[in-house]
């Protein structure tokens, strides 16, 4: 019986293996330009090669990334570019938090090592995994981690390309994450609720982006997603 259970769990594995491969596949491919374009703003932006390279490897966060490197090629200080990436990144708090009714059962290296690879497609396939099935700490892991080689490898294609191709954001590459989100999202919005949210969040970003500065539109976005959903859930529950 237990070299049976075995034989079952590993091939469950497997078969949660192979599905994280095959829903990230379409992700990747909207991955890939942003992070060609990330390499070719690193050198644009007088870094090395291996400074870019490795601003991929270690910081891993695209839109902190382009902001981070703007601002460095503006010859910006470290202190006004850290606190701009973290507001930017506000958002992950959020993230998080949805997240940590999961991961909060993991041993805490582990949750450690999934936080640093929490970017926002790890978090939309994860969150639509749940909704199709249940949660998986190995189809999160391996999202995350297909994620996070193919944006270091795109970084290294964007180094090489660099002397050939000057301005990549011509080619229109700037659509094709948020097009990439849009076909995670859609198939959520089954739901009256999940419309109601999906409606307050984009009116509040398009007004907010409209007359506030930087990337607030997008932490005022979530928190009035966040606010509106608790709402909608707790008059649920109560009915």
């Amino acid at each position: 019986m237990k070299l049976a259970n075995l034989l079952s769990d590993k091939k469950e594995l497997e078969e949660e293996a192979w599905v994280a491969l095959r829903e990230c596949t379409p992700v990747v491919i909207g991955v890939v330009p942003f992070g060609i374009t990330c390499g070719i703003m690193g050198l644009t932006a007088n870094m090395s090669g291996l400074e870019t390279i490795l601003m991929s490897v270690l910081v891993f966060a695209g839109a902190s990334q382009f902001i981070g490197i703007t601002m460095l090629g503006a010859g910006m200080g470290w202190g006004i570019i850290i606190l701009t990436t973290l507001l930017v990144n506000l958002r992950h708090l959020i993230l998080g938090s949805s997240m940590a009714t999961y991961m909060i059962r993991l041993p805490f290296p582990l949750q450690a090592f999934l936080a640093f690879f929490l970017t926002d497609e790890a978090y939309a396939m994860t969150i639509s995994r749940i909704h199709k099935a249940n949660y998986s700490v190995l189809y999160q892991l391996t999202v995350s981690t297909v994620l996070y080689l193919v944006w270091v490898l795109a970084t290294v294609v964007g180094v090489v390309l660099g002397s050939y191709i000057s301005d990549p954001l011509t080619w229109g590459l700037d659509f094709a994450m948020p097009a990439t989100f849009l076909v995670l999202l859609i198939p959520l919005l089954a739901e009256r609720k999940s419309l109601i949210v999906f409606g307050m969040a984009a009116v509040v970003s398009v007004v907010a982006a409209l007359y506030l500065p930087g990337k607030w539109y997008i932490v005022i976005a979530c928190l009035t997603a966040s606010l509106i959903g608790g709402l909608l859930e707790g008059a649920s529950e109560h009915a």
